[in-house]
C-alpha cells in the first residue's frame, strides 16, 4: 500500500514506474529526510519549552547564555589540564626505564579514557551555548519590530549589533579550540592501543619519535583554548555591564 502510494506521488514528478530498487532508496531517503525534520522539530519544540519555563523563574535567554558560556569556559579549562596530564602520562611511559609495563599502560589508557571524556563535553558545552545563543538573537530581532519609540529601538538594535560581535568572536575561537582536539586525541589513541599490544621495552623505546609530534599538538591545543578561555571571559564581563 505505501509504496503504491509512493508511485503515485513519483509519478507527476517524472520518475519512471517499474524501478523498484530507486524507488526502495527514495523511500529510504525519504524517511531519513521526514524523521530528520521531525527530530530537528521536536528538539525545536523541547527548546523553546525549556527557555519558557525557564523565563518564569526570572532566568531569561541572556542569563542562560551567560550561565552556558560560563559552563563551556570552564570545561575547556579542565580539558586543557587533562591533556597536559595525560601528555605528561605519555611522557612517563615514552622515559620507561624499567618496572611493570602493564602497571604504566594502564595509568596511560585511564587518562586518555579521561581525556576523551572531557572532549565530549567540550563538544557539548559550545553547542549548549550556540543554540542559546541562535534563539537569544532570533527574539532580540523578533521584539525590535514592537518599539515605537525610535530612539529606544536604535540604542537595542546597536547592542545587539555589539554582542553579536562579540559572540562571533568568542564561538570562533570556541570553535577553533574544538577543532585542536582531534588531532591530539587521534594519535594519543593509536600510542594506547599500540602500547596495549606492545608492552616490551624496545616497543615503548619506538614511541619517541611520536612523543615530539605530540607535544607540538598538545601545546597548540592548549594556546587555543587559553585564547577561548579569555574570549569568554570577556564577552560575559561585557554582558554583565
Amino acid at each position: 500500500m505505501e509504496r503504491r502510494l509512493f508511485r503515485r506521488a513519483l509519478k507527476p514528478l517524472g520518475f519512471p514506474e517499474g524501478a523498484p530498487g530507486r524507488e526502495k532508496r527514495l523511500m529510504n531517503r525519504s524517511r531519513a529526510m521526514l524523521c530528520a525534520l521531525a527530530a530537528a522539530a521536536l528538539l525545536a519544540a523541547c527548546q523553546s519549552a525549556y527557555y519558557k519555563a525557564m523565563e518564569t523563574f526570572g532566568q531569561h535567554k541572556r542569563d542562560i547564555l551567560i550561565s552556558r558560556v560560563s559552563k563551556a569556559r570552564d570545561s575547556q579549562q579542565e580539558a586543557k589540564e587533562q591533556f597536559q596530564t595525560a601528555l605528561e602520562r605519555f611522557r612517563s611511559v615514552v622515559a620507561f626505564d624499567g618496572g611493570a609495563l602493564e602497571e604504566k599502560y594502564e595509568t596511560l589508557n585511564a587518562e586518555y579514557k579521561r581525556s576523551e571524556a572531557r572532549a565530549n563535553e567540550v563538544h557539548q558545552r559550545v553547542k549548549d551555548v550556540e543554540n542559546v545563543a541562535e534563539a537569544l538573537f532570533d527574539e532580540w530581532e523578533r521584539e525590535l519590530g514592537e518599539y515605537e519609540n525610535r530612539e529606544l529601538k536604535a540604542k537595542s538594535e546597536a547592542k545587539l549589533r555589539e554582542t553579536r560581535t562579540h559572540y562571533e568572536q568568542l564561538i570562533g575561537a570556541m570553535r577553533r579550540a574544538e577543532a585542536k582536539i582531534d588531532p591530539v586525541l587521534r594519535p594519543l589513541r593509536d600510542q594506547v592501543l599500540y602500547i596495549k599490544h606492545n608492552l616490551n621495552a624496545q616497543a615503548i623505546a619506538s614511541l619517541q619519535a611520536e612523543l615530539r609530534g605530540i607535544e607540538g599538538d598538545v601545546d597548540s591545543l592548549v594556546r587555543e583554548m587559553e585564547a577561548a578561555i579569555a574570549e569568554a571571559d570577556a564577552f560575559i564581563q561585557a554582558m554583565n555591564q
